[in-house]
Order: structure tokens, then sequence, then C-alpha cells
């Protein structure tokens, strides 16, 4: 159950396309500020700031606080915990679907 409500604040932040901008920018490596992640948007900075917020819920990132500075890295395993959801999700439909492949050739053409 825990598992399910992660995988769904993790698809629901990856929802928006700021945010996936946002995880884009942070999967380079080093942590950003703010300021720095908000540059390439044309949003206000309390708009960054709730998009932050939202991946930062969805445990996607991390904050530290330098000063008056926050920096956000990306924490890699929610990711991860997504990716490997979406893997067995479509494991599971590509077998399905060459299971009826299968099923079908067997019916003669005829029949069809």
């Amino acid at each position: 159950m825990q598992n399910e409500m992660t995988l769904d604040h993790t698809f629901r932040a990856l929802a928006d396309g700021t945010r996936r901008s946002m995880i884009h920018a942070l999967a380079q490596g080093q942590a950003r500020s703010a300021g720095e992640l908000g540059r390439q948007f044309r949003s206000a900075q309390p708009t960054i700031s709730k998009h932050l917020k939202v991946l930062e819920r969805a445990g996607l990132i991390e904050r530290s606080i330098e000063g008056r500075v926050h920096r956000f890295r990306l924490r890699q395993k929610p990711l991860q915990d997504a990716g490997g959801w979406i893997a067995r999700h479509q494991a599971f439909w590509a077998g399905a679907i060459e299971q009826l492949d299968r099923l079908l050739s067997e019916v003669p053409s005829d029949d069809r």
C-alpha cells in the first residue's frame, strides 16, 4: 500500500512538463538552487517554489540549505521504483500480446 502511494506521488509529480524539466536539469548530477532551476521557465518564483515542493513531497528531490540558498538534488530511488513498475507492466503486456499472436496463428485462416 505504501509503495502504491509513493508511485502515485511520483507519477503525479512527473505529470507536469515543468517538473519533468527540473528533474532533467537535476539529472546532470549537481545540486541547483531554486533560482537556477527556475531561470529556464517564464514563471514567477512562487510558481517555481510550488513545483519544487511537489517534487520534494514525492521524494524525487531533496533540499539542503546553505545560508539563505536552498539547493536541490535529485533522488534516484523513486525514479528507479517507477521505472521498475513500468518495466513489470510492459513485460506483462508484451507476454500477453505474444500469447495472443500464438493463439491467432493456430486458428485456421478460413475461420478468421
